[in-house]
């Protein structure tokens, strides 16, 4: 009977899965739902096949890329991986990724597993799999709705933690919110060892203690709360780094040491890549792997859709990126303003509930910084849009059009005076945008 079941629970899984796309849905999400409802231990089942480790990727920001840069370098090494590359990060997209690499009579043939998985869902997660190493990225404010503030965020992940205490945790040691996840326990940390000169001026958040409240001081910092920290009223500080980088240069490319030994050097955008590159490097070298075409690897990776993505519309270059808070959105910003280019700007805010329904974080996004970013033109759109299109006058733009993302007012926006196009939206307004982007691209 139990093996009936197995069968069974493979078979609508993925049956519904090609259900799904046929419908031009992900199916990543639904069909794991049906799976666990048929067998509830399938996830179990499957995962205990794992011949290697297990690793969980998990943070506000960049979990997607720095997961599928992980499962990048271990597919290049040879390694079977099971990877929800699609970022279908809840336990029913989790169990959708095994039982895609899975046979139908339940046989998983894998070396290791990279999982992305949401912060508030990795302690459902961690009673079905095992959790080799935990990987967190970065602990940012993010759908104040469903998370709350930081803390709560922390609250969620400890209660994970607390029923696997052997895993290793690779944590960001430049943030003071993640780092507090360490005390106590296994850790590797990865940072950035020097000052980049990063611009400042922009909302910090986590300014207090964690263990005793005490507001943090730093040597410096990059953006949001990240950087060279320690509390000023306790000895929680930044923690020795394990992972480090330096030697930066930002001149139109992201190039830097990792330990004075490996030096890599991508032609990726946004500062904040550094980190992605340096978590995904961490969680590999700890697996105990090694490569001497890191750079290749790296350079090869493709990045998941809406990450600084670039199409060309009417001969313009048009670039798509996804950003769903205060700190996403301040280094999209940051990575415009390093364009020199004049720009024509769009940004569109929903507030479906995987976006957050309160969108009162809009308030902490410094758009202000636009102004400085030679933005010819500024459109707000998204269910959002007025709201969007207030924050945006309260920046200094008087002439903001709001519009519904549709070909022809993309294609409009493509026409505009700008050298290039930047397209900062919040996830549900993502993927069907890059449709409609595709279809009237240049290439499309």
């Amino acid at each position: 009977m139990r093996k009936l079941r197995i069968i069974l629970s493979i078979a609508a899984c993925k049956i519904l899965i090609k259900l799904g796309k046929l419908m031009g849905k992900k199916g990543s999400y639904t069909p794991g739902v049906i799976a666990m409802k048929i067998y509830p231990d399938i996830l179990r089942y499957l995962s205990d096949q794992v011949k290697g480790d297990i690793v969980f990727v998990c943070g506000t920001n960049g979990k997607t890329t720095t997961n599928n840069m992980l499962c990048t370098l271990l597919e290049s090494s040879g390694k079977k991986v099971v990877c929800n590359k699609v970022g279908a990060n809840m336990l029913a997209g989790v169990t959708v990724a095994f039982i895609e690499k899975a046979g139908i009579f339940g046989k998983l043939n894998a070396d290791c597993a990279s999982i992305e998985c949401d912060e508030a869902s990795l302690r459902h997660a961690v009673k079905h799999v095992r959790a080799d190493k935990v990987v967190v990225t970065n602990l940012f404010r993010d759908q104040l709705d469903r998370y709350g503030e930081i803390e709560s965020t922390i609250g969620l992940l400890n209660e994970a933690l607390e029923k696997c205490p052997d895993t290793l945790l690779i944590l960001n040691g430049d943030d003071p919110m993640s780092s507090t996840l360490g005390r106590g326990r296994k850790a590797k940390y990865f940072g950035i060892n020097e000052n980049c000169n990063e611009d400042v001026n922009e909302t910090s958040e986590g300014r207090f203690c964690t263990v005793c409240g005490a507001p943090f001081e730093y040597n410096y910092y990059h953006y949001s709360q990240l950087g060279d920290w320690h509390c000023t009223g306790c000895d929680f500080a930044r923690p020795h780094i394990d992972y480090a980088a330096d030697n930066i240069d930002l001149d139109g490319k992201l190039a830097f040491d990792i330990n004075g030994s490996v030096r890599l050097d991508l032609n990726y955008r946004g500062f904040y890549n550094i980190y992605n590159v340096l978590a995904a490097y961490s969680a590999y070298d700890a697996m105990g792997m090694k490569t001497d075409d890191i750079n290749k690897i790296f350079g090869a990776y493709k990045p998941q859709i809406g990450r600084m993505e670039s199409f060309t519309v009417g001969g313009k270059q048009v670039i798509l990126n996804l950003a769903k808070n205060p700190a996403g959105f301040n280094q999209a910003i940051a990575t415009v303003l390093a364009d020199k280019r004049s720009k024509d700007v769009l940004v569109a805010i929903n507030d479906a509930p995987s976006d957050g329904m309160d969108i009162s974080w809009i308030w902490d996004v410094d758009f202000e910084k636009l102004a400085d970013a030679e933005t010819l033109s500024v459109f707000a759109s998204g269910v959002r849009k007025h709201d969007t299109a207030l924050r945006l006058k309260y920046a200094g733009f008087e002439d903001v059009k709001t519009i519904d993302i549709t070909a022809d007012t993309l294609r409009n926006i493509a026409k505009g005076d700008g050298e290039v196009c930047y397209l900062l939206v919040n996830y549900t307004v993502l993927f069907g945008t890059q449709e409609i982007l595709k279809t009237i691209s240049d290439k499309g």
